[in-house]
């Protein structure tokens, strides 16, 4: 029976490219780290700061096109 750092060390995370194109597009606008979570109508994204938040809700077009998910909404946390 394998232990679970055994396991633990084969997982490999992957993460969606919708995360990864989003997570990128606001490190290299705003120099800021987020985190990401999609549901099944809707894309979390979870800022730092208020000032963050609403400038990437004036940016919602251009992340829908960065990410290639129109059909999705925005959800903004702070958090």
């Amino acid at each position: 029976m394998d232990s679970l750092s055994d396991l633990l060390g084969t997982y490999k995370s992957t993460e969606p490219p919708e995360i990864a194109a989003i997570k990128k597009y606001v490190l290299d606008q705003f120099g800021a780290h987020v985190s990401v979570g999609i549901k099944d109508k809707a894309i979390l994204i979870t800022v730092g700061n208020s000032s963050l938040a609403g400038m990437l809700r004036l940016r919602t077009v251009q992340l829908q096109e960065a990410c290639g998910s129109a059909d999705k909404r925005f959800i903004f946390r702070i958090g």
